[in-house]
């Protein structure tokens, strides 16, 4: 799996944001490009900000033996795959604001590297090592990039 924390995977991943458009329409899905964008940026909030609720102690639980692993494995996830409740973006967006936030945020996480990750506790899962944060926000964005064909 690539590096997202990696400066030159990171411009890479971020040219191929830079490629959409608001026109640009998904190979599989129900999302617009600007929800897909919001999207992703949810993972970010998540690391970032007090926007989600973190989970109670039992769903915590539930979701380490149940979801941390395809999360954080470097098997790419299938198309048309669950969505969990908070990263549903069904409202419209703006997309250049929406493309701004996702990119600010990936040049943030690339900005404080692998160290400032290594044992950082995740929203859902506990701790987690570097390896298995780049793996969620790489896998992540390679799934929906992919998904708008850049």
């Amino acid at each position: 799996m690539k590096n997202i924390f990696d400066k030159e995977i990171t411009n890479e991943v971020v040219n191929r944001i830079n490629n959409l458009t608001e026109a640009t329409q998904p190979s599989w899905g129900k999302m617009s490009v600007s929800q897909m964008l919001a999207h992703c940026s949810v993972s970010y909030e998540m690391v970032y900000t007090d926007k989600h609720a973190k989970p109670n102690a039992f769903v915590k639980t539930m979701l380490k033996l149940f979801v941390k692993k395809a999360v954080v494995n470097e098997k790419p996830y299938p198309k048309n795959g669950r969505t969990a409740p908070q990263f549903i973006i069904t409202d419209a967006r703006a997309f250049e604001v929406e493309k701004k936030r996702l990119v600010d945020y990936i040049l943030k996480t690339q900005e404080l590297g692998e160290d400032y990750f290594e044992g950082k506790e995740s929203h859902s899962f506990g701790k987690l090592t570097a390896k298995e944060w780049n793996n969620s926000f790489y896998k992540h964005l390679e799934h929906h990039l992919t998904q708008f064909a850049v």
